[in-house]
């Protein structure tokens, strides 16, 4: 059986990293032909657009869809076996189906731990390369699009702007308000806009109007223009979602964190990340099943019928991923049945199929 294995091992490992380095190509081109013109206009240099973009990019979508590659690799190459005639040989020697999973599962092993390294340890250094490459040549000026921005600076100081501009870091109609640990208002300031020195770190409001209340009195004050000093920064108001995704495994659980204590509105975005990481990788084992169940019957459309219902397998699966992200960040699903909730419904596709499968 150790030949048996180390060939379906191959077949496995080989068609893979075929498809992989074949798809990568193709989207490699795509790309280049897309943002051609703007490396161009940014005056990127070559080395730069192989090194810092694509040798990155390349990275983080194949690791991506590593699982799709790797469920339509076990497609191609079973289904190729099966139309030779070989998956019968196998099974008539006596063989059981579930023995033959044996080699499946060990090269799925060997990508998935692969993957998991990438996900956790070397993607977020890849991502933070590419992203800085991205912002500097291809992307625009980030800007603020959500209003009503609320942010606790601390355990009792909340901020507030009905907008911010990042082209001059000017948010308007601020407002700042203190808490007693008994939940009661102490301070509050109310003014036109706050303007964000990036040079002295300082505030500068303008048209301010205070209210101070100590020992049921209330103080009023205000002027044309004051400078302060808070724990607050245009970037802690508003980034690129894409943030999380250049952050180590404890780096973004405190950053989660972090942001919960702010009163961010994102913060569901960050969970899914976080959890997607592992989620992604172990459906490998999932989509393995579900390929060698299909494809290890011959069918009299050959090949072609099998890699027509991957397919649509596979396109389910990401559909299937795309509604439970929204639902969790729409309708307030938790994000980590979100994130796993399409391995839960294909693994029961993959254990129906495998109970059908030939024997």
């Amino acid at each position: 059986m150790k030949i048996l294995d180390r060939y379906i091992i191959g077949k496995f490992l080989g068609t893979f990293f075929f498809m992989i380095a074949l798809i990568m190509s193709i989207a490699v081109v795509f790309d280049v032909s897309e943002r051609l013109e703007k490396f161009i206009k940014n005056e990127a240099p070559i080395e730069a657009i192989v090194f810092d973009y694509y040798l990155h990019f390349i990275f983080y979508y194949g690791n991506l869809f590593s699982s799709l590659f790797i469920f339509l690799s076990v497609l191609l190459f079973t289904s190729q076996m099966a139309q030779r005639t070989e998956m019968v040989a196998i099974l008539a020697s006596g063989v059981s189906f579930k023995r033959i999973l044996r080699p499946y599962f060990i090269a799925s092993t060997i990508l998935v731990g692969i993957s998991l390294y990438f996900t956790h340890y070397q993607l977020p250094i890849s991502n933070h390369i590419r992203l800085g490459f991205e912002e500097q040549f291809i992307r625009k000026q980030f800007r603020i699009e959500d209003r009503n921005l609320h942010r606790q600076i601390n355990d009792s100081t909340i901020a507030y702007f009905e907008s911010f501009h990042t082209a001059n870091n000017i948010g308007y109609k601020f407002s700042l308000e203190n808490w007693t640990p008994e939940g009661q208002l102490s301070y509050k300031m109310l003014a036109d806009r706050a303007r964000y020195d990036t040079v002295s770190g300082t505030w500068q409001i303008d048209n301010y109007f205070e209210r101070r209340f100590l020992d049921g009195e209330e103080k009023i004050n205000h002027g044309r223009r004051i400078d302060t000093v808070l724990t607050l920064k245009p970037q802690d108001l508003g980034q690129r979602l894409s943030i999380a995704s250049t952050m180590g495994f404890k780096e973004l659980s405190d950053f989660i964190e972090l942001e919960r204590r702010k009163g961010s509105d994102k913060i569901v975005y960050y969970q899914i990340e976080k959890h997607q990481r592992t989620s992604y990788p172990f459906a490998a084992y999932i989509l393995t099943v579900i390929a060698v169940s299909v494809a290890s019957r011959k069918s009299r459309g050959g090949i072609g019928v099998h890699l027509a219902l991957g397919v649509v397998i596979a396109i389910t699966y990401i559909f299937a991923m795309k509604i439970s992200t929204v639902a969790a960040t729409n309708a307030d699903l938790n994000p980590f049945i979100a994130v796993w909730i399409p391995n839960i419904i294909f693994g029961i596709v993959a254990a129906y199929l495998f109970t059908k499968a030939q024997k």
